[in-house]
């Protein structure tokens, strides 16, 4: 049974910072040691793409339209996304955004979800990792090109080079994980995601974690500097 806040008190969290500050390990610990529901747009997104469109609600068409043409899915559409997913947010053990909201308008839309529902967020942590370890990061990470598992040259190997260890398959540089993609990607989110800090600072919501270090080293700064426990 997963371990729970001290005073019982379901856990509430926006998971904020760039590509490959490794928000997605972190909000899967939290998930694992606290038991909160765990809500990634990114996983949704992926989810739509591959299900039979003949099992998609009618927002999840929309959605997957806009990705068949290569188009970022607009606020509304993500908000009714998410909205689809309410349970999530009702979660008895609490939930954990990873990916949502990724602008002010989607963190406006949120805030007035979460106040029908007569919700309140805990804190909103933004994971914070200087520009050229984010480029290190990604550009040494490795995808196997069968199964999808991940590994990075430097801090992941797999036991022969450019071979995935789990099916043998060869492993490839994701376009995304190459730097000159990185530096596009990083300003993507200076433009459209790095005003929620301002706007959840505003709301005395936001607490940063340094992203340095090993996974467990990030989770138990969280633990610490975050959670208290």
């Amino acid at each position: 049974m997963p371990a729970r806040i001290p005073n019982g008190k379901p856990l509430r969290l926006v998971l904020l910072g760039a590509p490959g500050v490794g928000k997605g390990t972190q909000a899967e610990m939290i998930h694992e040691r606290f038991g909160a529901c765990q809500l990634s747009t990114g996983d949704v997104f992926r989810d739509e793409k591959i299900s039979c469109e003949e099992n998609l609600s009618v927002t999840g068409r929309a959605a997957l339209d806009f990705m068949r043409r290569g188009a970022l899915v607009p606020d509304d559409t993500v908000l009714a996304i998410v909205t689809e997913r309410i349970r999530c947010l009702r979660c008895s053990g609490g939930f954990l955004l990873d990916g949502f909201p990724r602008t002010v308008a989607q963190a406006e839309a949120l805030e007035k979800l979460l106040q029908s529902e007569n919700i309140s967020l805990d804190a909103v942590i933004n994971y914070d990792l200087p520009l050229e370890k984010i480029i290190t990061r990604l550009s040494g990470r490795r995808t196997c090109a069968h199964c999808k598992a991940v590994y990075h040259l430097a801090s992941q190997p797999s036991q022969r080079p450019g071979v995935c260890d789990g099916c043998g398959a060869k492993l490839i540089q994701r376009e995304d994980d190459r730097p000159e993609s990185v530096q596009v990607r990083m300003a993507a989110y200076e433009q459209n995601t790095r005003p929620l800090i301002d706007f959840y600072a505003e709301r005395k919501l936001l607490r940063t974690v340094t992203a340095t270090g090993s996974p467990q080293e990030i989770f138990r700064r969280t633990c610490l500097g975050v959670l208290g426990v």
